[in-house]
């Protein structure tokens, strides 16, 4: 397909338009939803003094209504969250989907063109990858956070009113000061099907004349991965990550929200509303403000880059290979 035909499918005009819309309200969330004077660039809006501990209906202070907490009078504003989670999900959707992205890259790449007994290895180890459930993998790497956050709190001591470690910093505890579990977690188990793709691309492109050539030249093998086949193989990379992103940012939803751990705004709200999806007689819209403003923006956002990822398919792949199988 060539460019300008991309915009004459309304499936790439509309994934194009959702995701404008999102990365605009994620820009424009301190004009949107200003934060309270102290409050910072927070996620979450409490409002206090509301003296029903039941979800406030949408009113001129919260556009979309509040969420009540386990704090006593105090609610969270739908809206703000709404809005703000626009800009979480976007850093860690695609923070996520590229780190994922680069390491089966390497790891598939690497794979691939040395072959033999060394591909055969990765493969495996890939295969051992794939099935080895998501969700343990999450839970060991919060449990290992856990522990290093306790360790962090024993070391901490307080003089003279100021914070100071007793000692140098653990490498768990230092590991963990520098990522997010959550995020290490999806990466470290979310780089398979790259891996299988550009595996099975680069047994492909490592046999054309120009790589033979570079290989006669003496040109190292790292320069020949880099600059001559990853390059090559690039166009289905990207249209299988883009489809990634929406993914990433369901399944740290859906984490936060069953309670293992995630920092996901959207899902931190679905969490808090979760007694009130059901209102009084079995009616489910009766608080529909508590889960159909956050769940809409969950389900679109997903679907956006799903189309955007089946437009680049389209574009980049005039075969019309489905990358997603691998």
């Amino acid at each position: 397909m060539r460019p300008r035909r991309y915009f004459t499918r309304w499936q790439n005009l509309l994934a194009l338009l959702l995701l404008a819309a999102y990365a605009g309200m994620a820009i424009a969330a301190p004009v949107l939803a200003p934060p309270e004077d102290g409050s910072g660039e927070t996620p979450f809006q409490r409002v206090s003094d509301v003296k029903d501990y039941k979800p406030q209906p949408p009113s001129s202070e919260a556009w979309l209504g509040t969420v009540a907490t386990s704090v006593r009078n105090q609610h969270l504003d739908v809206f703000y969250t709404l809005v703000w989670g626009a800009r979480g999900a976007f850093q860690f959707g695609l923070t996520a989907a590229l780190g994922a992205a680069l390491l089966g890259m390497l790891i598939g790449g690497l794979g691939a063109f040395f072959s033999g007994w060394m591909q055969s290895l990765i493969l495996r180890i890939t295969d051992a990858f794939l099935a080895f459930p998501l969700i343990v993998g999450v839970a060991l790497f919060n449990q290992l956070y856990l522990i290093a956050m306790r360790i962090s709190s024993v070391q901490t001591i307080v003089i003279d009113g100021v914070s100071q470690t007793s000692g140098p910093p653990l490498p768990l505890e230092f590991f963990f000061s520098r990522f997010n579990p959550i995020w290490l977690a999806l990466v470290l188990f979310s780089w398979m099907p790259t891996a299988r793709l550009v595996n099975s691309l680069v047994m492909t492109v490592r046999n054309v004349d120009y790589v033979i050539a570079a290989q006669a030249t003496g040109v190292r093998w790292l320069r020949i991965l880099l600059r001559h086949i990853l390059p090559n193989t690039i166009a289905p990379i990207i249209v299988l990550t883009t489809a990634n992103i929406g993914g990433m940012v369901l399944v740290q939803a859906t984490l936060t929200f069953i309670g293992l751990g995630g920092e996901s705004a959207w899902g931190s709200i679905l969490a808090q509303g979760r007694h009130w999806i059901i209102g009084s007689g079995g009616n489910p819209l009766m608080y529909w403000w508590v889960f159909v403003p956050v769940t809409l923006a969950l389900v679109i956002f997903g679907i956006a880059w799903n189309l955007l990822g089946d437009g680049l398919n389209d574009w980049l792949n005039p075969r019309k290979i489905n990358y997603a199988q691998f």
